[in-house]
C-alpha cells in the first residue's frame, strides 16, 4: 500500500501511543483535528486530508467515540522512521 510520508509520520506517532482528536463545527461535520503525541505534543502534519486518506484506507479507528487510534492494519503497514529530519 502507499503511503505518503505526512501519512507515515502521522502513523508513527500514533504507533507510539499518540491519538487524534477531533473538532466538530456547528453542523457536526469535523472542522479540525489534532495529533497528539505521547507526550502530549501536537504534530503538525496532521491535517483534515490525511485524517481523511488514512481513515480511508482504515489505518485508523475510534472505539465508543474515543479519540482516533492506529488500527491493527495500520500497525503492519508502518515502517520504521528514519531521524533524517
Amino acid at each position: 500500500m502507499n503511503i505518503s510520508r505526512a501519512e507515515q509520520r502521522v502513523l508513527h506517532a500514533l504507533a507510539q501511543g499518540g491519538c487524534i482528536s477531533r473538532l466538530y463545527d456547528g453542523r457536526g461535520r469535523i472542522a479540525e483535528v489534532l495529533c497528539f503525541t505521547r507526550d502530549g505534543h501536537v504534530l503538525s502534519d496532521c491535517d483534515l486530508a490525511v485524517f481523511n486518506k488514512l481513515l480511508r484506507k482504515r489505518l485508523i479507528e475510534s472505539k465508543a467515540s474515543s479519540p482516533y487510534r492506529i488500527s491493527h492494519a495500520g500497525r503492519r503497514s508502518v515502517r520504521s522512521q528514519l531521524d533524517n529530519r
